[in-house]
This record gives structure tokens, C-alpha cells and sequence, in this order.
């Protein structure tokens, strides 16, 4: 897994748990997003017979969100077993 000269195993789970976190972020803020969109739109789209491609994105959105929460615990307890024994 080092094949950045200098950086050991935990760096690479930390740098990941990072990315992992931003990640997060995005997906929370594109949950909140779309679902402010639905409830501004939901009216007009029911009419239009057109609810069903919101709905599709708004779960396949949270299933990203649910998949990075996993990914992130994942990663952290990694790293925690990748943390060097404490100096006595």
C-alpha cells in the first residue's frame, strides 16, 4: 500500500478517511438539495407524471450517503488498528 515514498499504511487510511468524509459532505448537501427541490416542485411534477425520476435520484443519493457512513467507520477502525502501540 506505500508507494508514495515517506507515507506508511495509517497515512494512506487517513488520507482516504478524508476523502471519505468530503465525500460525505457532498452527499449529505445533495440529499438536503434534492429534497428541497422535491418539496418546491412536488406539485408541478406530480402532474406531470414526473416524480418518479426525483424519487429514484433522492434514494440512490441516500444510499450513497448510508454506503459512505459504512466506508467511513470502516476506515477509522482501520486506522485505529493501524495506530503505533503507545511509548511507556
Amino acid at each position: 500500500m506505500s508507494d508514495t515514498p515517506g507515507k506508511t499504511d495509517l497515512d494512506h487510511v487517513q488520507d482516504t478517511l478524508t476523502q471519505l468524509k468530503e465525500m460525505r459532505h457532498y452527499a449529505k448537501n445533495n440529499v438536503e438539495a434534492l429534497t428541497a427541490a422535491w418539496l418546491l416542485f412536488d406539485g408541478e411534477l406530480s402532474k406531470l407524471g414526473k416524480t418518479a425520476t426525483i424519487d429514484g435520484l433522492m434514494t440512490r443519493q441516500g444510499d450513497l450517503h448510508d454506503q459512505l457512513e459504512s466506508a467511513i467507520a470502516e476506515f477509522e477502525e482501520l486506522a485505529t488498528k493501524l495506530q503505533p502501540p503507545p511509548e511507556e
